[in-house]
């Protein structure tokens, strides 16, 4: 087995970035659970935010996959907003509209 200093001196710039921007991104990640944690949030007190039970709440955080509208509505639940962005390598769009009501602007 080959070190990753070894390897890496194999691999083009280009491969070393894209390995370095999704460690970072993977790293930058925070699971739901974290975010209420963070937020100095009980299951419970979101749950009442939410108008949802505490079991609801503690499902949704095992989910891998949440609607967009559903992740919108826990995020402005625990006071903050949440962006959508695309990113390419020549520009940027803000989709903030994704997950509102009829495609409402914020």
């Amino acid at each position: 087995m080959k070190k990753w200093s070894e390897l890496k001196a194999t691999l083009p710039p280009e491969t070393i970035e894209r390995a370095r921007r999704k460690t970072e991104a993977m790293l930058a990640a925070i699971e739901l659970n974290e975010l209420r944690k963070a937020r100095k949030l009980t299951q419970e007190q979101l749950a009442e935010r939410l108008g949802i039970r505490q079991s609801n709440v503690s499902k949704m955080e095992r989910r891998a996959d949440l609607h967009v509208s559903t992740l919108r509505d826990v995020v402005e639940a625990m006071g903050g907003e949440l962006r959508v962005t695309a990113r390419f390598a020549d520009a940027e769009y803000d989709l903030d509209y994704i997950g509102r009501p009829n495609g409402a602007a914020a």
